[in-house]
């Protein structure tokens, strides 16, 4: 509990201090909630047999495009520090992730996979893990302390190698990434066929993550160029079928530099935005989330001491079941034997000590038993009869005490102190993450809503 108070009042500081926005805390404390290790949701969930993944603290924006489309330049532009290197060649040959934490440092391949521990699958695509690389920076400029920038290598076509399988890293990268922003070049490489066939390939999977720039407009002439550039990669972009959609948006953009003022039409605001809003649906998804899987957890612990309850009542009739067999099974045994030991007295005596309604209810309760093992009542030509009848009933004797062992046998149940247990678990989802949850949804609507609309 200690460590959940420190980092309530690190929060909090961090609050008080203006440090840490709403958004960002929301998303660290939910990220809390599921990776305690004694009460978090994910060693709860695995408790009963459910499998949840912690979400993460921030956004992951992959940016592709050709050789030289300025992916770095945007994202030292964003950052407002220039962490990658720039230029006309070729600067980055793998995959840089690109984030916000306590000092400027340089990571490698390993130590990048353990940062990133969602993206070790990385390391089975042969050669990929020699060229990932993370650059952390203290930048807290825009909304870069919730954003996780993956840069790629420029795509070029021709007889140029890669040392890995850059289509499938980039589609795999797809698949975990929010956001994927889409940059061409109007300095002829926009028509990179590599980009446009990895472009078509994402967009049939990820259409709603996946967003096109026109990247260095300035440089693409007068406004009649960029119009001629625009035009040349919406006819390419129109062959792919799986491209050619309605409301196809390529807005133009270009870092701004005050030493080279430019009349083109800059809309790398736009960018800024679709980053934000990512952030802002990432919000709300990791909130609804979160409920959706107390509601999973509620539910598979419901189950679980309801298949318990049931289970203790199927063993209380496999016990009572056996018993009644057992009581059978040895009952013809002493029926045997009752009827050998008053066969052996003579009726006079019987007479003497049952009266005469004692023997005829005695008689009715043995009847069978006296028809087939009372020696004297039968002439020597039954006698063999006698005998399987009696062999019959001692098998059926241990025919019953079989069935009454197998019907003994039950299925293992919880402790008392498991139960308990569970009912705790199930008491801190239902009181303290709910509750948490809507509080932490109440504190990102007021960012937007008068407090007078939450009443």
């Amino acid at each position: 509990m200690s460590g959940k108070i420190k980092s309530r009042i690190a929060a909090n500081a961090d609050l008080l201090s203006g440090s840490v926005s709403c958004d960002e805390r929301i998303l660290r404390d939910c990220h809390q909630l599921y990776i305690d290790a004694d009460s978090g949701l994910v060693a709860v969930a695995q408790s009963v047999g459910v499998t949840l993944l912690a979400p993460r603290k921030k956004i992951t924006v992959m940016l592709m495009g050709n050789h030289s489309a300025g992916k770095s330049s945007f994202i030292n532009w964003y950052v407002e520090e220039h962490i990658q290197r720039t230029g006309v060649a070729i600067e980055t040959q793998g995959f840089s992730f690109v984030t916000s934490g306590r000092k400027r440092e340089s990571l490698t391949g390993n130590a990048t996979l353990h940062l990133y521990p969602h993206f070790k699958p990385l390391h089975e695509i042969k050669g990929v893990s020699e060229y990932l690389g993370t650059e952390i920076c203290t930048s807290r400029q825009k909304r870069f302390s919730l954003v996780t920038f993956v840069d790629s290598p420029g795509l070029v076509d021709g007889d140029m190698k890669y040392p890995f399988d850059v289509d499938q890293a980039i589609m795999w990268l797809g698949e975990l990434c929010d956001l994927i922003l889409v940059f061409f070049d109007p300095m002829g490489q926009a028509l990179c066929k590599r980009t446009l066939n990895i472009v078509e390939k994402l967009n049939e999977e990820h259409g709603d993550r996946l967003r096109l720039y026109l990247s260095k407009a300035d440089e693409a002439g007068g406004e009649s160029d960029r119009q001629r550039v625009m035009m040349q990669i919406v006819q390419e972009l129109c062959k792919r079928p799986g491209l050619n959609k309605c409301g196809f948006d390529m807005p133009t953009i270009y870092v701004p530099n005050p030493n080279k003022p430019s009349r083109c039409v800059n809309q790398i605001e736009e960018a800024c935005r679709t980053i934000e809003k990512t952030i802002n649906q990432t919000v709300q998804n990791t909130l609804n989330s979160l409920e959706k899987d107390c509601e999973l957890i509620t539910e598979a612990i419901a189950d679980t001491l309801s298949q318990d309850r049931q289970t203790s009542v199927d063993n209380r009739r496999a016990r009572c079941k056996g018993c009644l067999l057992a009581l059978l099974g040895f009952s013809v045994p002493f029926m045997l034997m009752a009827a050998l030991v008053l066969g052996s007295f003579s009726k006079e005596l019987l007479e003497m000590a049952l009266g005469d309604d004692g023997i005829e209810a005695l008689s009715l309760y043995l009847v069978i038993v006296e028809f087939l093992c009372l020696c004297d009542s039968f002439p020597p030509p039954h006698t063999h009869t006698q005998l399987y009848s009696c062999g019959g009933l001692i098998f059926l004797s241990f025919l019953l005490l079989i069935l009454a062992r197998f019907s003994f046998r039950t299925q293992p149940t919880l402790s008392g102190r498991q139960k308990r247990q569970l009912q705790e678990k199930l008491d801190y989802v239902q009181e303290v993450v709910k509750t948490k949850k809507k509080k932490l949804y109440e504190e990102y609507l007021r960012q937007s809503v008068g407090d007078q609309d939450m009443d």
